[in-house]
């Protein structure tokens, strides 16, 4: 790190932008969805989707996807955690790593979305409806892309230091090479 500061770095706009526009796209489309819809109404945007995609209004005071119900105030703890922890691993993330920043903007943005929901209403509105899986908004889309993402980049991360290690101990290696002349 050499102690730069973290505006000093390449990227750093990333997650600040991302997370911005993730809650910005969250309140508004809830915004919408309250403005237009009764609560348990439903819409369907596509007619020959019907049943199949719906906006239907519903309200939601357990975790993503409607599970844990009545979670009230400990959802909004593990928010306000999840959000510090990630600010404090941004901040130490080295230059570049624009994936990882785009990850974490999607999470930050999306805890922040469900987070103010919380505050203001002590549940949060949902109203993605796959009839397939539980009603949803989009900052729970958001905090699930980002974790898929943050994940698969940790994987390959992973994968690829194995393979550099498995590489360095084969006999005749560069490394045994460096090391016998």
């Amino acid at each position: 790190m050499g102690g730069r500061h973290v505006l000093s770095r390449k990227g750093w706009w990333v997650l600040p932008l991302v997370a911005a526009l993730t809650l910005a796209l969250d309140q508004v489309t809830k915004y919408l969805v309250v403005s237009n819809l009764g609560l348990y109404e439903s819409w369907a945007p596509v007619p020959g989707w019907a049943g199949r995609l719906d906006i239907h209004y519903v309200t939601n005071s357990g975790a993503a996807f409607g599970l844990f119900q009545n979670g009230g105030l400990f959802f909004v703890v593990v928010a306000v955690l999840v959000s510090a922890v990630i600010l404090f691993y941004y901040r130490h993330l080295p230059d570049g790593q624009w994936l990882v920043r785009l990850s974490l903007g999607l999470e930050l943005g999306g805890a922040l979305g469900n987070l103010i929901d919380r505050l203001r209403l002590g549940h949060v509105i949902d109203f993605v409806d796959l009839h397939v899986w539980p009603v949803f908004n989009v900052a729970d889309s958001a905090i699930v892309c980002g974790v898929v993402l943050l994940a698969y980049l940790l994987l390959r991360e992973d994968r690829a230091e194995r393979r550099k290690a498995k590489v360095a101990d084969t006999p005749g290696s560069a490394g045994e090479r460096a090391s016998s002349g």
